[in-house]
């Protein structure tokens, strides 16, 4: 009996044991964290520009496309504002559960860091990447009434009237900004910085002739040059746009030394378990893959990256200290 009894006893001991494992790994499987079952709700991807503009489209674009294979909705909050520093402060400090994008930029993640000495968030501390999304070049665009064909135009306009030429920017701290102020290092002219919370806004005041100029991002530039509401003038990458193949570099102007490429990537909270950021690359590439998103984003002048976290980690921190740089030798200001 007491042999019968000590068996009897082991035997519950590894049902007990067997039964905590099966328990234990029911809760791995059903966390929401689990790479398996995720997503197991809506996800939130916060955009911190404005409705409309170049990022947005881009954001809308792939998100859409990912809802799709993940199977629960990716709904779009945009959030702008201080030039993307708001929405990004807002990610910067959610739950690294994978259910909080952010969409990153040049502006947000690569110039704001090097020109505001106090953020509240660090761009490599406090994301994990996920994929390079898109780049595209900006557009050097005028209202059609100021008398300027050309980027030599331009500056002869603005060395005329030192002061009097006013420019949009999507923000204090935005690509579209900082484009600018190193084309106005490199043109050595003085026009005036009007930030806006958008690309959109700007873009509007621009059409309405409130502001005289704007380094806008191709996709919601287009629409508005095809209509003959704006005039284009250069855009910024070392080759021409597909988009807008008639317009020249600001390089065949004269101007290498201002080029500039906007960009946009998917992060995601530091912290995000490997498996659920595995998971977004892989929708997210799919998503880029796909020839209904390729030649949406083709038609808006974006260019499908993709890549792996790994690069897109690298080329940050290479822009980081290009545009260091850029801001150092400009002097440029927040407003």
């Amino acid at each position: 009996m007491p042999e019968f009894a000590e068996k009897n006893h082991h035997a519950c001991q590894r049902r007990a044991a067997l039964a905590l494992l099966l328990l234990c790994s029911g809760l791995a499987f059903a966390s929401p964290g689990h790479a398996a079952s995720y997503p197991v709700k809506p996800v939130r991807f916060i955009v911190p520009n404005g409705m409309g503009g170049s990022t947005d489209l881009v954001a809308r674009s792939v998100a859409q496309k990912m809802s799709d294979s993940l199977g629960q909705q990716i709904v779009v909050d945009n959030r702008p504002g201080s030039g993307g520093i708001l929405g990004t402060e807002i990610v910067a400090r959610s739950a690294a559960d994978g259910y909080t994008l952010l969409m990153g930029t040049i502006g947000n993640l690569a110039i704001s860091p090097n020109l505001y000495k106090k953020l509240g968030y660090d761009p490599v501390r406090d994301f994990a990447p996920v994929t390079q999304l898109a780049a595209s070049a900006y557009v050097l665009i005028v209202h059609p009434a100021v008398p300027a064909q050309s980027v030599r135009d331009f500056i002869t306009l603005a060395k005329a009237k030192p002061g009097a030429v006013n420019y949009a920017s999507a923000g204090s701290g935005t690509g579209s900004h900082l484009t600018m102020e190193l084309f106005k290092s490199v043109a050595g002219i003085d026009v005036v910085h009007v930030p806006y919370k958008g690309g959109t806004p700007g873009l509007n005041d621009l059409i309405g002739g409130h502001v005289q100029a704007f380094f806008n991002g191709i996709p919601s530039t287009v629409p508005q040059v095809r209509a003959n509401r704006l005039r284009a003038l250069a855009v910024t990458t070392a080759q021409r746009s597909t988009a807008l193949p008639e317009v020249p570099t600001l390089a065949e102007a004269g101007f290498a030394a201002a080029e500039s490429t906007s960009w946009t990537a998917l992060v995601v909270p530091a912290g995000t378990p490997r498996d659920i950021i595995g998971r977004l690359h892989r929708e997210a590439v799919k998503a880029l893959s796909s020839p209904e998103t390729r030649q949406r984003l083709m038609n808006y002048g974006a260019e499908p990256v993709g890549g792996t976290p790994e690069q897109f980690s690298a080329y940050l921190k290479r822009e980081l200290v290009k545009w260091g740089d850029v801001i150092m030798r400009s002097g440029a200001r927040v407003n």
